[in-house]
C-alpha cells in the first residue's frame, strides 16, 4: 500500500474529518502539479500523474463504500481518463459494471459512493450498467462504443472487465469499416460547426479542425482495426515513417501544453483560446519581449498555434485516407488508372507515377492541381504523394517562379470551371502557395487582431475566392442572385480570383497594405505575362478594394456629388462590376455575422446609382435641381395615388428646404408627408416606425418642435433599447420643426419583425422626448465580451465639405453604450447644428461621420473653434485623443 493509500485509509476511518481530508488531498495534489507545470516542457507525465492519483482516490473510496461488494462489481475509467490523459480540470468519466440487473443489494452503497465523490469535488461523469446494457447502448450510439473502447480497470471484478472487452470487439459490434464511417460523419459535422476551418481567431483547441479531437479520431479508428495500444504502432503498420510520427507527437505535445496552461489560467475545463487568455498565454510561452508593438506577442503566439494545427490537419488528411483504403476497401491490389504521363489514379486518389517525379519534373508540383481540377472523379491526393510534395518544396526556387511554363500552369489553374477553391486550399495546406508566392508565406496563419476579421489572413483570402466562385454557381443562386447576375458580365473570372488572392497579401507589413499589395500584384502580373488591361484591372482592384464599402457605409450616397466622385474613382462599368463583386465577397469572408440586409441593400444602391452615372457619362453629372424635381414629382405622384390632395401635400412641404428633398427618397418623403399631414400639435412629438425600408433596415421617424438635445435623447433611447443605429438624418424646417430619421437594426443584425417591439420602441422614445430625459434602466445594448481586448484610440478629424455646405467630423473610437448620445450632448453644449450622421461599427470600432454647421447654418472652418469642439467631445467621452 502506498503512502497515499495509507493517508486515504486514515481519512476514511476518521469519518467526521473524511470529507475535509479528501478535499485537502485533492487540493495539495493540484497545487503540486501546478507547481510542476512548465509551458516549455512536456506535460504527458503530469497527465498520467493526475490520472494515477485519481485512481488511488477512487480505489480507496470504492473499497470503503462498497465493502463486501467491492470485488463483485467493477469500476473502470473511460474517455480521456481511460487514456490516462487527465488535464487539471478534465472530466472524470467512470463506468460501474454490474454483475446482474438486480441492484437492490448495493444500490444504497453505490449512491453513497457517488455522493461522496461529488462532495469532495470530483464531479464524475458516471454510468452504471450491466455488460448487456453496455453493449445495447454501444450498438445504438457510436460515441458510447468509442468511450468503452478506452475503458481501463481501476478496481473490482477483473472477470467482468475481461467479459466486457470480449463483448465489444469489432467482430461482435461496430466492425472497423462501419466505425470508421461513423467517425468520418461525426468529424464532418464537427468541422461544420467551425465553418470547416481551424483558423478562427478564437479557436477551440479540442473540438476545432486540426485540434486534439482529430488526434483522438486517428487513435480510435486505428485501435478499432488493429486493437493497438499506442499510436507508435502507426510506424509498425506502415502508415507513418518515423519522422512523421515524431512530427505528430511534437504537434500534440504543443496542443497539450497549451491546453494544460489554459486550464490552469482559467481554473476550469476551458478549451477555447478566447481573446481574454491569449495575451497571458503568449507571455507564458515566451512570445513577449520589451520592444514589441502592441499585439505582436499575441499574433506571434497564435501564428505558432495555427502553424501547429496546419501540420496536424495535413497528417490527419493523410492518415484518414490511408485508413479508408485499409479498413473500408480492404487489403486489395488497386489498379492504376493513368491520368497523364505523370500521374495515375488509385482508388480515386491522385498519385505520382514514381518517387522521382518531382525531381525529374519540378513543374509537376503545379500541374498536379490542374489535373485535380480537370478530373472531377478524383477525391484528393494520395498520402504517399502528399509526403512527396512536402519533401519537394525546395524545388520551388526563383528559377521555378520565373519559369514561363510554371507561370502558365499557375494561371491556368484559375481559369478552370470547377475545383478552384478546393485546390487553392490544398495548395495552401501543402505549402505550395507560400513557396510559389513568397509574399503569401507572410500571411499564412497570421491573425488580424481585431473584431472585424475572425479568420487568419490566408484563410480569409481563400474565403474571398470561395465567395467569388459561388457567384458563378447556379446551386448558390438563392444566396445573392444580384451578384450572380453581375458575375455573368465578367468576361475573365480569373481576374477577380487573382485580385482576391492579392487584396490582403501585404497585411502585417508597415504601411498601407492596399498600396503595397498593388505593387506585389503588379510584379506578379508582369511575370505571368498578363495583358496590360488585365494587369491594370487587378492592380486597381487590389489598391481600391476597400473604396466601395467605405463609400457606402461612411458617405451620404443620396448626395449626387458623392456618387459623381465615386464614379470618377471607378471610371467604367467594367471596373464597377468587378469592384462590386470583390467588395461583397470580401465583407462576407471577413465575418459572416457582419453581412446583413442593410449592407446588401446599401451596396446594391451604390452600384445602381453609380452604374447610372457611368452610363450617363461622367461629363454629364446629375444636377441637384434635376434630382430635387425628380424626387418631388415621384413622391407627389405616389401621394396623390393614395388619395392625398395636392393642397395638403404642398402645405406639408411648405417649410421643408431643398436639402430634405435631396436627402430622402420618394417613398420616404411620401411616408413622412402622410404622417405629418394627419398629425395635430398635441400629437407631438410624433414618433413612427417603418419596419422595412428599401435598405433592409427599420426607419424610426421623429417629428416635433425643435428643441435642444433631441438627437442625444433619441440616440440614448434607441441604444438603451438594444438597437444598432446605422444612419441618422437630421432636418430642421424653416418654421423650426425637426424631422429626424434613424435607420436601425436589432443588435443581432436582424430587422425588427414583431409588432409589440415596434410599439415598445415608439412608446419609449416618445415618452423620453416628452420627459426630456432618458431614465436609467438596464441597457440591453451589449458590448461584446471581446471588445475590451481591442481598445481603439480616439481620433477626431475635421474635413471640408466639397460643396462647402457642412463641416464633416470624422470620429474613430471604441464603440460603447451611449456613444452617440454623448456626441449629441457635446453638440448641444457647443451650439452646433447636426444635419446628418453616418454610423459605422466594425467589431468594437466605431467610425462615425457627422455633418455639422454653426447656429447660422454655416460650415465651421475656424481651427480654434474646431479644437474647442474636439475637446468637448473628448470630455464627453471621458478620454483623450
Amino acid at each position: 500500500m502506498t503512502a497515499l493509500n495509507k493517508n486515504i485509509n486514515a481519512a476514511i476511518f476518521a469519518e467526521k474529518d473524511s470529507l475535509q481530508q479528501f478535499k485537502q488531498l485533492l487540493k495539495q495534489k493540484d497545487a503540486e502539479l501546478r507547481q510542476k507545470f512548465n509551458p516549455h516542457k512536456s506535460v504527458s507525465k503530469l497527465l498520467k500523474e493526475k490520472s494515477d492519483f485519481i485512481d488511488e482516490i477512487l480505489s480507496c473510496c470504492w473499497q470503503h463504500f462498497l465493502g463486501e461488494h467491492a470485488g463483485q462489481l467493477m469500476l473502470c475509467a473511460v474517455g480521456g481518463y481511460g487514456r490516462r490523459e487527465l488535464f487539471p480540470y478534465s472530466d472524470i468519466d467512470i463506468v460501474v459494471l454490474l454483475d446482474s440487473d438486480d441492484t437492490s443489494a448495493y444500490q444504497e452503497t453505490l449512491a453513497n459512493f457517488f455522493t461522496f465523490l461529488w462532495d469532495i469535488g470530483l464531479k464524475p461523469g458516471q454510468s452504471v450498467r450491466t455488460i448487456k446494457q453496455c453493449v445495447e447502448a454501444a450498438i445504438s450510439d457510436q460515441t458510447i462504443i468509442t468511450s468503452l473502447m478506452e475503458n481501463r480497470l481501476i478496481t473490482g471484478n477483473t472477470a467482468l472487465h475481461k467479459a466486457l472487452n470480449q463483448q465489444i470487439t469489432p467482430d461482435k459490434i461496430w466492425p472497423s469499416d462501419q466505425f470508421f464511417a461513423a467517425k468520418m460523419e461525426e468529424q464532418r459535422q464537427r468541422y461544420a460547426k467551425f465553418h470547416d476551418t481551424a483558423y478562427n481567431l478564437e479557436p477551440n483547441i479540442k473540438e476545432g479542425p486540426g485540434g486534439l479531437r482529430d488526434r483522438q479520431v486517428i487513435a480510435w479508428v486505428f485501435k478499432r482495426h488493429y486493437n493497438s495500444s499506442t499510436l507508435k504502432e502507426l510506424i509498425k503498420y506502415g502508415f507513418l515513417p518515423e519522422s512523421e510520427y515524431f512530427e505528430l507527437v511534437a504537434a500534440l505535445e504543443v496542443l497539450w501544453r497549451i491546453r494544460y496552461a489554459l486550464h490552469l489560467l482559467t481554473n476550469r475545463c476551458e478549451d477555447r483560446l478566447i481573446f481574454d487568455y491569449q495575451r497571458d498565454l503568449a507571455r507564458q510561452f515566451g512570445f513577449s519581449t520589451e520592444h514589441q508593438e502592441y499585439n505582436q506577442d499575441v499574433e506571434q503566439f497564435m501564428q505558432f498555434y495555427f502553424k501547429t494545427v496546419l501540420g496536424l490537419e495535413r497528417l490527419n488528411e493523410m492518415l484518414l485516407q490511408l485508413f479508408n483504403e485499409r479498413f473500408v476497401s480492404g487489403e486489395v491490389i488497386y489498379k492504376s488508372i493513368p491520368l497523364n504521363d505523370k500521374f495515375v489514379a488509385i482508388n480515386g486518389y491522385l498519385e505520382a507515377i514514381d518517387d522521382t517525379l518531382f525531381e525529374r519534373h519540378p513543374l509537376a508540383l503545379l500541374e498536379l492541381f490542374l489535373v485535380l481540377e480537370q478530373n472531377s472523379s478524383i477525391k484528393g491526393v494520395r498520402a504517399t504523394t502528399i509526403r512527396l510534395i512536402r519533401k519537394s518544396l525546395h524545388l520551388i526556387d526563383d528559377a521555378f517562379r520565373k519559369n514561363k511554363d510554371a507561370n502558365r500552369l499557375f494561371i491556368e489553374a484559375f481559369r478552370q470551371p470547377r475545383g478552384i477553391t478546393d485546390q487553392l486550399r490544398r495548395m495552401n495546406r501543402y505549402g505550395i502557395l507560400a513557396a510559389y508566392i513568397p509574399c503569401f508565406a507572410n500571411i499564412v496563419a497570421r491573425m488580424q487582431y481585431d473584431l472585424f476579421h475572425i479568420y487568419t489572413v490566408d484563410e480569409h483570402t481563400l474565403f474571398v475566392i470561395r465567395n467569388l466562385r459561388r457567384f458563378a454557381l447556379e446551386k448558390h443562386l438563392d444566396e445573392l442572385p444580384f451578384c450572380n447576375d453581375i458575375f455573368l458580365l465578367i468576361p475573365k473570372p480569373e481576374i477577380l480570383y487573382l485580385a482576391g488572392l492579392f487584396h490582403d497579401i501585404a497585411k502585417g507589413r508597415s504601411g498601407d497594405h492596399s498600396a503595397i499589395g498593388e505593387e506585389i500584384a503588379r510584379e506578379f502580373c508582369v511575370q505571368h505575362d498578363l495583358s496590360q488591361h488585365d494587369t491594370n484591372l487587378i492592380c486597381w482592384l487590389v489598391r481600391n478594394h476597400l473604396v466601395m464599402s467605405m463609400t457606402a457605409q461612411r458617405k451620404d450616397i443620396s448626395d449626387p456629388d458623392v456618387i459623381h466622385q465615386f464614379a470618377q474613382t471607378v471610371g467604367s462599368i467594367e471596373y464597377l462590376n468587378h469592384l462590386y463583386l470583390l467588395t461583397v465577397a470580401d465583407i462576407r469572408a471577413t465575418n459572416p455575422e457582419l453581412w446583413n440586409a442593410w449592407k446588401d441593400a446599401l451596396l446594391k444602391e451604390l452600384y445602381s446609382v453609380t452604374y447610372s452615372a457611368l452610363h450617363r457619362g461622367l461629363q454629364n453629372p446629375v444636377a441637384l435641381a434635376d434630382r430635387l424635381l425628380e424626387n418631388k414629382k415621384e413622391a407627389k405622384d405616389e401621394l396623390i395615388k393614395l388619395g392625398i390632395s395636392e393642397a395638403v401635400i404642398l402645405k406639408s412641404w411648405q417649410h421643408a428646404g431643398d436639402d430634405y428633398f435631396l436627402r430622402y427618397s420618394a417613398d420616404e418623403i411620401a411616408w413622412h408627408t402622410i404622417a405629418i399631414a394627419s398629425s395635430r400639435e398635441d400629437d407631438l412629438p410624433l414618433v413612427l416606425l417603418r419596419p422595412q425600408t428599401q435598405r433592409g433596415s427599420a426607419e424610426v421617424f421623429v417629428y416635433t418642435k425643435n428643441e435642444e438635445a433631441i438627437f442625444s435623447l433619441s440616440t440614448a433611447t434607441l441604444d438603451q433599447l438594444g438597437l444598432t443605429i446605422l444612419d441618422a438624418r437630421i432636418m430642421t424646417t424653416t418654421d423650426d420643426y425637426v424631422l429626424n430619421s434613424f435607420l436601425v437594426l436589432e443588435q443581432s443584425g436582424e430587422p425588427i419583425n414583431e409588432l409589440f417591439r415596434e410599439v415598445h420602441i415608439c412608446t419609449a422614445l416618445r415618452n423620453n422626448l416628452l420627459l426630456r430625459e432618458v431614465k436609467k434602466h438596464k441597457n440591453i445594448h451589449r458590448q461584446s465580451r471581446q471588445a475590451k481586448h481591442f481598445p481603439i484610440p480616439t481620433s477626431i478629424q475635421f474635413h471640408a465639405d466639397p460643396l462647402n455646405r457642412h463641416t464633416i467630423i470624422e470620429l474613430i473610437t471604441t464603440d460603447h453604450a451611449g456613444l452617440l448620445s454623448k456626441i449629441g450632448r457635446a453638440f448641444v453644449k457647443k451650439d452646433i447644428h447636426l444635419h446628418s450622421a453616418k454610423i459605422t461599427t466594425i467589431g468594437s470600432r466605431a467610425e462615425d461621420m457627422f455633418y455639422i454647421t454653426d447656429n447660422q447654418s454655416q460650415p465651421i472652418t475656424d481651427p480654434a473653434t474646431q479644437e474647442q469642439i474636439r475637446e468637448e467631445i473628448l470630455k464627453m467621452l471621458g478620454t483623450t485623443g
